[in-house]
Order: structure tokens, then C-alpha cells, then sequence
């Protein structure tokens, strides 16, 4: 006789559709609005980045993304104005990454 060992009970995991639709309704009740910045915040968010970009200090990234706020930690590279985007170097993995204005809700310095 094999043994074949003790298996986890898993009562969602024998309805497949029903389990990722539980997860989509999870999911749905986790999500938070896009919040609308004041002029005040856009011109506060503006100067940190610019003082961030001038004197290479680190920043705090806040941002929505599908219903969430994510925040990383980078420094800033490049700001491009015109096309509404800001380039930085996270600080996790190294890495350059670029990032719309329009999604960020808070910079702050580390």
C-alpha cells in the first residue's frame, strides 16, 4: 500500500470558479478611490520632486494603482514635464523605472 500522506482540506479549491470569484469580491472590497489633489498638493508634490531630482536625496512615492495606494522608495532621475512623466531608480531592486505624474498622490523625503 502507497502513502500517499496527509492531504490540507481546501473547501473552495473543488469549485475553481467560485473560489476566484470569491477572491475578485475580496479584492473589490479592498479598493479605494483616486483621490483629487488640491492645486496646493500638485505644487507641493512638484517642489519635493524638483528639490528631490537637484540634491539626489531619497523619496517616498505614493500612487494609485487598480484601486490601491503603493509606495516605493527611490531616487528621482529625470522629470519629464512635457510628457507628464517622472523617471527614478527604486531603491528594492535598483532598477529605473518611470512613472505617470498624474497617478502619484504624496512625495515625501525618506
Amino acid at each position: 500500500m502507497q502513502n500517499r500522506g496527509m492531504k490540507k482540506w481546501r473547501p473552495f479549491a473543488t469549485m475553481p470558479e467560485q473560489y476566484r470569484g470569491l477572491q475578485e469580491m475580496i479584492k473589490k472590497q479592498a479598493e479605494v478611490p483616486q483621490p483629487f489633489l488640491t492645486e496646493d498638493q500638485m505644487e507641493q508634490i512638484n517642489f519635493i520632486l524638483i528639490e528631490a531630482l537637484h540634491t539626489n536625496k531619497q523619496v517616498y512615492l505614493t500612487y494609485y494603482k487598480r484601486g490601491q495606494y503603493i509606495t516605493e522608495t527611490g531616487f528621482i532621475q529625470f522629470i519629464d514635464s512635457q510628457g507628464k512623466l517622472i523617471f527614478f531608480i527604486d531603491d528594492a531592486f535598483e532598477l529605473k523605472n518611470k512613472m505617470r505624474l498624474n497617478v502619484l498622490i504624496d512625495v515625501r523625503f525618506v
